[in-house]
């Protein structure tokens, strides 16, 4: 029997079991590769018996994490297909093994050599129980995740050469940009670039003992001091106070917090903060609450249900689109992209403050929060500004990416809700409409939904940075990773992590791309014909100049709350008895908005201000995603990447080329045939 290739390990990673001669199927008509189909305490891998030239420590298209395994069923041509379970027994040799992933994949692996029978019984019933295993990796608000890597694990050292190959000295497809506001300089560089001048960084919760779920560091009004600041906290709930977002280069601001707690009582000197915070002179405050936006329910409700179409079999062919419209995806999809158009709409055209508030400020408020940046800063749309972004309204903001998505959390069910996948989806929807817009492609967001299922990285394994920060205090004394060296052992009183990884976990983010993905795939993330976007904010034109003269937007100081597209007058929440204040003669409504920007759902669409997006939410335009979630279907597997677009630029620079040669060549022969001299035939 020929051996297999090496197989490179994670740190901790012990295979189980391991089945030679096993062939996965690549897809209808495509035929299937040889290769070993191993089982790990880690995830299910397959070694193509040709191994791709490639130093990865994961392939993307040949392994799967335990925890992303949805489902997994043997097959065989004497039984009856049975689902695995590690309770079950399997009472025969398994000829086939599907394994039904979370990100809609179907990986299908086939044993026909009768001298297989031993191991693809044993690999099967391994997978079961690893799976099983898995499923429970520990509560993270602890700080144990279950995925820590043992100080006594440690890969056998290499040669530390310092020159780097052709592929690693090539920077990680916008890592060296990616800011991962973990430190004061990030948000600092990021408020700078925003230019942001009545705004400062605030470190207040830099022990996170002012909110534990907020990042270190706050975007708060310079004239507010910290002393003052402490006042709001207990006034939020979990304490999640109104902190900048963005700031939009015509005077406008994005703020995010968590609703008002109930029981609060402020006194005159806490709504004196407050107000300075929310108001300051700034212009009025509009309050976009989330509830018109899906709860977290509706999202799981309608995953299952897509995630259940999606597969083989699951409608007929003439009831499929109307299955799709019930299972209310799409419809949440809209939804999420309506709002984002009135917000986005309201920022760039005048002079206001928007408090995005939702109960828990961890989930749709992320969300929202990152399409009003996609539709209103170019910046945000290239690929390292989008990784930026993730990482501070999501990865720092403290969404709680295990819970949410179901990986770490066994017996917590009811908090799975993928809000992050729906995000995925909405920007999916903004590349599709506007593709020389956006700096990366579709299948750089389907690289991002599959490793947002991987538990190999720092960036969704936390729910926050302070869970991040006291993760697994023993794994930076252990290895940690660097994109030039992998998996090291850090110097003697030197606990740092990878250019793109936490110092605290030793874990790699996910934007080191190389680890996962080979250099071809990577070349597809880019989109060469799009908008590169601007290192500074976004188009400085002044916002008022297409709508009415600034003086009929209503005096600072007040508050409007944002429904259903329409500004109404709203009483100062934290004032009790206080009534609501009176409209002057024109009431700002996103019906007056909507004629300079926002997306009325007119039959003339509306001419937006430079630099904003005003997608098309109706019913026809948006779509499913169908690369990704049509990939269970057989024959949807020919593929997972769309055409790129850095190979069609490549070819027609090739045939632009071919044809100036071609031009060149012919020129001599037509003035020789013109010429008086020229011999005649």
């Amino acid at each position: 029997m020929s051996r297999r290739p090496a197989f490179p390990a994670l740190p901790g990673e012990l295979v189980l079991e391991e089945a030679a001669g096993a062939r996965q199927r690549c897809g209808e008509g495509e035929g299937s590769v040889p290769g070993t189909l191993l089982c790990t305490n880690r995830r299910v891998a397959f070694l193509p018996a040709q191994a791709p030239g490639s130093r990865a420590f994961l392939h993307s298209e040949y392994d799967v994490a335990l925890p992303c395994i949805r489902k997994l069923v043997a097959a065989s041509s004497f039984a009856k297909p049975k689902v695995l379970t590690a309770a079950s027994t399997l009472k025969f040799i398994p000829e086939e093994l599907a394994v039904f992933c979370r990100d809609f994949r179907l990986l299908r692996f086939y044993f026909h050599e009768n001298g297989l029978a031993p191991q693809a019984f044993r690999v099967a019933n391994a997978i079961a129980q690893a799976r099983e295993a898995a499923a429970w990796l520990g509560d993270t608000g602890e700080g144990h995740d279950g995925w820590s890597c043992p100080a006594e694990t440690a890969l056998e050292d290499e040669d530390e050469d310092e020159d780097e190959d052709e592929e690693e000295e090539e920077e990680e497809e916008g890592s060296a940009a990616t800011l991962l506001f973990e430190n004061l300089r990030d948000w600092e560089k990021e408020l700078k670039r925003l230019g942001a001048a009545g705004w400062r960084v605030s470190a207040i919760n830099e022990r996170f003992d002012m909110a534990p779920s907020l990042p270190r560091y706050l975007w708060v009004p310079s004239a507010l001091l910290d002393h003052d600041l402490k006042r709001i906290f207990a006034h939020f709930e979990e304490r999640r106070v109104p902190r900048l977002c963005w700031h939009h280069p015509g005077g406008s601001d994005l703020l995010r917090a968590a609703s008002f707690h109930a029981a609060s009582e402020p006194g005159s000197e806490d709504v004196r903060c407050l107000e300075a915070l929310l108001l300051g002179g700034r212009g009025p405050c509009v309050l976009a609450d989330a509830a018109e936006l899906p709860t977290l329910a509706d999202i799981q409700l309608a995953h299952l249900k897509l995630r259940a179409l999606c597969l083989p079999g699951a409608a007929a062919e003439e009831k499929w689109l109307s299955a799709l419209e019930g299972t209310r995806w799409l419809d949440h999809v809209r939804t999420c992209l309506r709002k984002a158009v009135e917000v986005a709409s309201l920022l760039a055209g005048r002079r206001c403050s928007v408090l995005l508030q939702e109960p828990s400020d961890r989930d749709l408020n992320c969300l929202l929060a990152s399409l009003v940046q996609l539709l209103g800063d170019p910046h945000a749309r290239t690929l390292p500004g989008f990784q930026s972004l993730v990482q501070r309204e999501w990865v720092a903001a403290g969404h709680p990416f295990p819970r949410r998505l179901g990986l770490l959390h066994r017996d917590s069910p009811r908090e799975e809700a993928p809000v992050f996948l729906l995000f995925l989806d909405c920007t999916w929807q903004l590349v599709r409409q506007f593709p020389a817009a956006f700096g990366f492609t579709e299948a750089y967001l389907l690289a991002l939904h599959d490793s947002s299922f991987a538990p190999y990285f720092s960036t969704f394994l936390f729910s926050c940075q302070r869970q991040r920060g006291r993760g697994s205090p023993h794994r930076f004394r252990s290895q940690t990773y660097t994109p030039v060296n992998g998996w090291r052992d850090p110097p003697r009183g030197v606990p740092r992590a990878g250019r793109t990884g936490s110092a605290a976990c030793g874990l790699p983010a996910v934007w080191d791309w190389g680890l996962r993905y080979s250099r071809q795939q990577r070349a597809r993330f880019r989109n060469p014909a799009g908008a590169a976007g601007t290192p500074g904010h976004p188009d400085t034109a002044d916002p008022q100049s297409p709508g009415r003269p600034a003086d009929t937007w209503p005096a600072p100081g007040n508050v409007f709350t944002l429904t259903k597209g329409t500004l109404s007058p709203q009483p100062f929440p934290w004032r009790s008895g206080r009534p609501p204040p009176r409209l002057s003669r024109w009431a700002p409504s996103l019906e007056s908005l909507s004629d300079r920007g926002g997306n009325s759902g007119g039959n003339r669409p509306p001419v937006p201000p430079p630099g904003l997006l005003l997608p098309c939410a109706a019913g026809p335009s948006v779509r499913l995603w169908r690369r990704c979630y049509l990939r269970g279907l057989p024959e949807a597997q020919r593929g997972r990447f769309a055409p790129s677009p850095a190979g069609l630029a490549e070819e027609l620079t090739l045939l632009q080329d071919r044809l100036s040669a071609w031009q060149a060549a012919a020129r001599p022969r037509t003035e020789a045939a013109g010429s008086p001299f020229a011999p005649s035939r």
